[in-house]
């Protein structure tokens, strides 16, 4: 155990250092001698094990939610924050350093490529090879889950007609120092995520043993999430239900175990039957405080846009300040969920039949009352109808948007959407002055950090 918790240190100081790989100091310190390097397969599950510190929790990106329009602070609160997370939550560039998301998603990734540089130098055998394709396809799920979490906060909403101009994230793959970074296009950003998730897709079970740990299932839901950001909507449908034929449990909110009393303070058990992969948002104290959901108050319009007899008004709000703030998190906590569950699935699912339309459209209502009948209360339930395709589709947006608050999710769905003509204008009022976001905006590409900026040379988003 104290061999295995070297061997973290030694690469948690390097990964830490990767924001400012190009300064040669970090190449030239060397280890002491009591910490070895981790090689073996044990060693490198290991390092994609440590979900705690690293891999899982307290990690994704933050930034895009801050930007969102889900919610909003009171005035005494956003006196409290940091001037940066000030900055997000009125939409205007700021020079932010380290820590930050892009370090903290950066670390994740290094990680995945010093498994998969590691791994080159194993011999596979027929005693080891479950646990190097484990590893393997693992390392290939991580680097491209946080590629998208990155491309989701960093970049422009996909567009096929402006993909290769547009900017996108930076590829790392090799944990090599000496490679400079560069930007990507979004193109090439979203082709490196499809490639990798398809190619873990080889090498993963079909379910995990611990929702940390990725698997094939999750593979399918990351594509599926992915290729609806890009509307590429039969691929997104594929992928979903690939995804829901491998594990397509729903809790329901009138009787199961993982729903508690309404009347506890996060009614929704952490690893619950839904959860595919399991992550949450980076907790650091650059954007995270302004969407604290012990802080944060829920959109009065979206909060009264729930049925009476939708048992979520219970589950996930409660009364705070003559407002109320959201609680329905799968984490069980004030920290945002933002993994893979089969409720995002179903939605997904249904969303691209939806667009289908013809004879799809019965089979996107079906989806749709699947997910419903278990949120609504059982003998006040009506399944949802209609025959028409315009409204079945705004009639899932809507339950889309109610149902994965807080996941991370709705910023790069007002992109997407945007692209689509829904023309959503984000406002918020601070001090007695109105900030608006337009649809469309460059800024839904948010600023880079400007130590990275400095230190590599690449190109900052420009307003």
């Amino acid at each position: 155990m104290q061999n295995t918790y070297k061997l973290y240190l030694f690469i948690f100081f390097l990964a830490t250092a990767i924001p400012f790989s190009s300064c040669k100091k970090y190449l030239d310190k060397k280890p002491s001698n009591g910490i070895a390097t981790p090689e073996s397969i044990d060693d490198l599950q290991a390092l994609l094990d440590d979900a705690t510190l690293v891999m899982n929790q307290n990690a994704t990106p933050s930034f895009g939610e801050t930007s969102a329009d889900d919610y909003f602070v009171l005035p005494a609160y956003y006196k409290t924050t940091a001037v940066n997370n000030q900055h997000f939550y009125i939409w205007q560039p700021y020079e932010y350093n380290y820590p930050n998301d892009w370090s903290r998603s950066y670390t994740v990734i290094y990680n995945a490529n010093y498994c998969l540089d590691m791994l080159g130098k194993q011999e596979v055998s027929d005693k080891n090879k479950a646990r190097w394709n484990n590893v393997y396809g693992s390392a290939k799920f991580y680097r491209a889950y946080y590629y998208l979490q990155l491309a989701f906060v960093y970049t422009k909403a996909y567009d096929a007609a402006t993909s290769k101009t547009d900017e996108g994230i930076v590829l790392r793959e090799s944990s090599d120092f000496n490679i400079p970074s560069k930007r990507a296009n979004v193109e090439d950003t979203y082709k490196q995520i499809v490639e990798d998730t398809r190619e873990a897709i080889n090498y993963l079970p079909d379910l995990p043993v611990h929702v940390f740990r990725p698997s094939k299932a999750a593979a399918y839901g990351l594509l599926a999430r992915t290729f609806l950001s890009m509307r590429i909507y039969d691929s997104a449908y594929r992928y979903a239900n690939l995804c829901l034929q491998l594990k397509n449990d729903l809790m329901d909110f009138n009787a199961d175990a993982d729903v508690l009393a309404f009347t506890t303070t996060y009614p929704i058990k952490k690893f619950n039957k839904e959860t595919i992969f399991y992550t949450e948002m980076y907790t650091g104290f650059n954007s995270y405080p302004m969407v604290l959901t012990t802080r944060s108050k829920i959109d009065s319009l979206l909060y009264q846009s729930f049925d009476a007899n939708d048992l979520r008004k219970k589950a996930w709000f409660l009364l705070s300040d003559g407002y109320y703030r959201f609680r329905g998190t799968y984490s069980q906590t004030s920290i945002p969920f933002t993994g893979l569950a089969t409720d995002e699935m179903y939605l997904i699912r249904a969303e691209c039949m939806a667009r289908k339309g013809d004879d799809a459209l019965s089979g996107a209502i079906n989806d749709l009352n699947i997910l419903l009948q278990k949120r609504f209360v059982k003998a006040a339930f009506v399944p949802y109808a209609s025959t028409s395709k315009t409204d079945v589709l705004n009639k899932i947006l809507d339950e889309r948007r109610k149902e994965l608050l807080f996941r991370a999710i709705r910023w790069s769905d007002i992109k997407r959407l945007n692209k689509e003509g829904r023309n959503i204008m984000l406002q918020r009022e601070v001090g007695g002055k109105i900030y608006s976001l337009q649809a469309n905006s460059n800024y839904y590409a948010l600023p880079l950090p400007y130590d990275i900026v400095t230190l590599t040379g690449i190109k900052q988003n420009t307003y």
